[in-house]
């Protein structure tokens, strides 16, 4: 087969593509369709000589006669709200509109329920996240209905996956209209073209996706056969758009991902790696200091078990009443967090699940500036943490190259850590079962400053030991806020690991560059190789890569 081009968007219908919300779909269609006559729809229903086929036309007399769908249709599941509404109002664009209005109404009555479509859709939505592919919602649904569908599923964590959620009501016209492709990209600062994906189960999603410009791949998620599927995709005068790919599944839209990205790197004379991030020269390094926990190592199951163990002891610390007034909150997110843990006194599952946030930027949501409220929390963390801490393993394979590499340039590094120094020396000598303490040339460990990130000190405390100034020329990597902050206060580099595969969206939205949160990374970086990479052209080694425009 001929292969697609490489894409660098892909965008994703929600509903029967990437979940399974029908129930409740089902139930508000039929609750809308009984609706009809005092909507003043009944009337504007298709005339059977401009339906597409035999089945659409009884599709029509049916709805005509009963207000309601077929049960075989219910019965199947396999046909989306907005075909059902484009089989049954065709191109009367006024009747669709209001037909989707009365749906939203509808639909308030019954959702909640989701599920995503496939066991390990966000398996597969973070492997197109690690190859460089930025990924984006497209939905005829109304906002508040997405989003919550999107709050809820599998804990909350997919919702850091895209880079834009488009809903229903964010574009004057719904699908087939290309409007919502346009909106996502115009958010994405990118153009239509073929190297944009749209990928959707319904023909309103293969005609948005021609309408726009773009790459169409129909997600045959209902299993059509080919007879059916020849039928709903005529390729006709009256009805001309086709899928320019068609999948069954996940793993195979995977697959032909993957053998797009390998057909365009071998045309381009390239051996396929990945794609990554496009990264500019920083001033060339003389030091390099790395957070420890989610950055070189991960340690995340005892952290979080640490913290299970500290926030019921708010009330018995003294705390509950220091904890940040949620309307001071930085965003939305914290703004959950903070007022989840007082009234549970514990993190929402979600969190947990995520796997992406670290105890010191729990600690700065919960207490924001009060130092005082932090340093007990910390205390109590450590005692709690002493219970669990041991299993340490490198957060990427080939770190410890990556450092022994560093080493080889003549860069001088280090480590630095919120952690206490019993914990620290303990997780640098049992890593890789052989020990990294020889690697470094300081260790500043939680108990070695006054003042833990995100205060400078820990990172003024390294550049003292190695008698260097601090300045452009030393970079402090890490993975949270809390360490482009202390990076920044110190006046030196700042480079933020996105080991966690955060969207750009959500980047945005946690380094707003506003005055009162004006901090941002000089540099990001999804993973080790694109560090190195990133260190070579900013010594002036030249190195060839792959990149993502």
């Amino acid at each position: 087969m001929t292969v697609p081009h490489a894409p660098r968007i892909i965008l994703f219908d929600w509903h029967a593509t990437l979940v399974d919300t029908m129930e409740a779909m089902y139930q508000a269609m039929d609750e809308m369709l009984s609706m009809l006559d005092q909507l003043g729809l009944r009337d504007r229903l298709v005339p059977p000589e401009q339906s597409k086929t035999e089945d659409d036309l009884k599709l029509v007399n049916y709805v005509r006669r009963h207000k309601r769908l077929h049960p075989k249709i219910v019965a199947s599941k396999k046909v989306s709200r907005t075909d059902l509404l484009e089989v049954l109002f065709g191109t009367d664009e006024e009747a669709k509109e209001i037909a989707h209005g009365a749906f939203s109404r509808c639909y308030r009555h019954h959702y909640g329920d989701v599920k995503p479509f496939e066991p390990n859709i966000r398996v597969v939505l973070s492997e197109l996240r690690r190859v460089g592919i930025k990924i984006g919602i497209l939905s005829n649904r109304a906002r508040e209905f997405l989003e919550h569908e999107l709050e809820v599923i599998e804990h909350g964590t997919w919702f850091a996956l895209f880079d834009s959620v488009i809903a229903g009501d964010d574009t004057d016209r719904h699908k087939p209209a290309p409007d919502p492709v346009f909106k996502a990209l115009e958010r994405m600062r990118a153009a239509a073209a073929l190297d944009v994906w749209y990928v959707g189960d319904s023909t309103t999603d293969t005609t948005a996706a021609k309408n726009a410009g773009v790459t169409s791949i129909f997600f045959n998620g209902a299993r059509w056969d080919a007879h059916w599927l020849k039928k709903i995709f005529p390729g006709s005068e009256q009805h001309p758009y086709q899928p320019d790919y068609i999948v069954n599944n996940f793993a195979e839209l995977l697959v032909l991902v993957k053998l797009a990205l390998a057909n365009d790197a071998a045309a381009m004379g390239h051996h396929f790696t990945r794609y990554t991030r496009r990264l500019d020269p920083l001033p060339r390094p003389d030091v390099i200091l790395f957070d420890w926990h989610a950055t070189l190592a991960d340690t995340l199951d005892a952290m979080y078990h640490a913290v299970d163990d500290t926030l019921p002891q708010l009330a018995r610390l003294g705390l509950a009443d220091r904890l940040v007034d949620p309307e001071d909150s930085k965003n939305e997110d914290d703004r959950k967090l903070i007022t989840y843990v007082r009234e549970n006194y514990k993190l929402h599952p979600k969190i947990k699940a995520a796997r992406k946030i670290s105890r010191t930027d729990i600690f700065e949501v919960l207490f924001g500036r009060d130092e005082e409220a932090k340093h007990i929390a910390h205390d109590a963390f450590n005692d709690c943490y002493r219970r669990y801490y041991g299993h340490v393993e490198p957060f990427e394979e080939g770190v410890r190259g990556m450092l022994e590499t560093l080493r080889t340039l003549g860069i001088r590094i280090g480590v630095l850590s919120n952690r206490d120094r019993e914990f620290l020396e303990h997780e640098l000598a049992a890593i890789d079962g052989s020990g990294w303490l020889h690697l470094f040339d300081t260790i500043v460990a939680g108990d070695d400053a006054a003042r833990r990130k995100p205060a400078p000190d820990p990172i003024l405390k390294a550049m003292d030991n190695l008698a260097a100034p601090c300045g452009e020329h030393a970079w402090y990597v890490g993975d949270s806020t809390t360490d482009t902050v202390s990076a920044k206060r110190a006046e030196i580099t700042s480079v933020f690991y996105n080991g966690s595969q955060w969207s750009d969206a959500w980047l945005e939205k946690i380094f707003p560059g506003t005055r009162r949160y004006p901090h941002k990374p000089d540099a990001i970086v999804d993973n080790f190789e694109d560090f190195i990479y990133l260190v070579n052209i900013s010594l002036g080694i030249r190195q060839q890569r792959q990149v993502n425009a």
